[in-house]
């Protein structure tokens, strides 16, 4: 069982932070790559020296924390309906460097966006939706109403290469993150409720989707969230993934199904369309139009069968035959909602080609590998609906330069399209995208403190 927070005693100063040998030994340690270790050292540098400038002595003793952005390999919207995905992390992310306060205030410089934001530890919090604070504030209002006895804030600098809003899941990260931060000035590995509730890394990633989402968790009473009607897949990759692997789990709870080692031989090329995958405004409803639909048939299934179903799987598989049932019920009762892709699009993705996509991977396979993908590519854009064009001709462009396979991912409307490439071709496909942002990975740790 992998404890789901820190105890140890702060092992880190401001000043041991302004020395790369101190992250640089603490990041390779925990299996980042020696190149991405410098570059996570110098954040982790950039941090302190904001904190230093700001006023907080070099000797201060300080919480340093990693968190990596993620890539849905597959399981595009399958999480919050209790399904399956495929997942792993980047070897980008953020660098967070934090010192407690005397107060419940919390000040945020936010390096890479020359922003800065404060709040607080404040069960009355009013968050700013629309702006990145929002993020770091619903996490304060949040813990101050699960905790009462957090009470203690921070200054929290932040330095990251994690591209905002490009599908990488940089909010979920920021959610992690501020948690992890305030969780351990607070000290709240020892709070007896959070010992009750939260006793492996994916019940705290089930718990910090319900931050993000404002759903209650177990004995934690929901609140507001960010405005998502999203589930906990980001926040699981991010706390539990395994370098070199890629991870099956299940939702609703979270459950860890497999790993399988992806072959040393392949990368992943990330390449950003541009169009910002935003969850403000219009991309906010779309986002949750796409969550509504599946809302919508689990209540069609428990209105119809007296049910109490509390996600899509668990509908499904109510009875052998209630898929079918369910098909039947939205062919029904669908006029401009979609529902029957909806469910259709769930259920292949999730029961068919997760497993299907893992095992290629498991046996090496990877002429089977492509299609599959491809297929999950097709149900996005045909019944999730959640794709632009731009998502659409880069997902093709990168298996005409050679990916094995290649997806969209992430909430849709924008962001980024991941290819798996051999390593003897990733180079030539870079060339070839180099009108887009791009970054090649292997996939990488779990979030840390150092």
């Amino acid at each position: 069982m992998t404890a789901p927070l820190a105890t140890s005693t702060v092992g880190a100063t401001l000043d041991a932070l302004l020395r790369s040998d101190f992250a640089i030994e603490r990041l390779t340690r925990a299996g980042m790559s020696a190149p991405e270790a410098v570059a996570k050292a110098d954040r982790f540098a950039s941090a302190a020296m904001a904190l230093i400038a700001a006023g907080q002595p070099r000797d201060a003793a300080a919480v340093a924390v990693f968190v990596p952005g993620r890539i849905e390999v597959l399981g595009k919207h399958t999480d919050y309906c209790g399904g399956r995905s495929l997942v792993c992390t980047v070897e980008r992310g953020m660098c967070f460097v934090a010192i407690p306060r005397f107060d419940n205030a919390i000040r945020f410089a936010a390096i890479d966006l020359n922003d800065t934001a404060v709040t607080a530890l404040d069960p009355a919090l009013q968050p700013a939706v629309g702006h990145w604070s929002n993020y770091p504030a619903t996490v304060a209002r949040r813990v101050a109403r699960n905790f009462a006895t957090a009470t203690t804030g921070a200054d929290i600098a932040m330095s990251s290469d994690l591209p905002p809003a490009s599908g990488l899941s940089s909010s979920s990260a920021m959610i992690v993150g501020c948690f992890l931060v305030l969780a351990r000035i607070n000290g709240l590995s020892q709070n007896p409720t959070l010992q009750r509730n939260i006793k492996t890394r994916e019940d705290l990633a089930g718990y910090l989707g319900c931050i993000e989402n404002g759903e209650s968790f177990r004995d934690f009473a929901g609140d507001r969230g960010v405005g998502t009607f999203g589930g906990s897949q980001d926040h699981t990759a991010i706390l539990c993934s395994k370098p070199g692997k890629l991870s099956v789990y299940s939702f609703c709870p979270v459950s860890h199904e497999r790993d399988v080692d992806l072959p040393t031989s392949l990368n992943f090329l990330i390449a950003d369309t541009g169009i910002v995958a935003e969850k403000t405004g219009a991309a906010l409803e779309k986002y949750n139009r796409v969550s509504l639909r599946a809302r919508r048939l689990v209540g069609l299934w428990n209105e119809s069968r007296a049910g109490s179903a509390r996600c899509l799987r668990e509908a499904v598989t109510a009875t052998p035959q209630a898929a079918a049932e369910l098909q039947e019920l939205a062919r029904r009762a669908a006029v401009d909602m979609d529902l029957v892709e909806r469910l259709e699009q769930f259920l292949v993705e999730s029961a068919r080609l997760i497993p299907a996509a893992a095992d290629a991977i498991a046996r090496n396979e990877l002429d089977a590998l492509g299609p599959v993908v491809d297929e999950s590519q097709h149900l996005a854009e045909t019944q999730l609906q959640n794709q632009v064009q731009e998502t659409i001709e880069l997902q093709r462009l990168l298996r005409e330069t050679g990916a094995v396979a290649a997806s969209a991912f992430g909430a849709g409307f924008g962001g980024s399209v991941w290819g798996l490439f051999r390593e003897s071709d990733v180079g030539a496909a870079r060339e070839r995208l180099k009108d887009h942002r791009t970054f090649i990975t292997r996939p990488g740790c779990a979030a840390f403190e150092l």
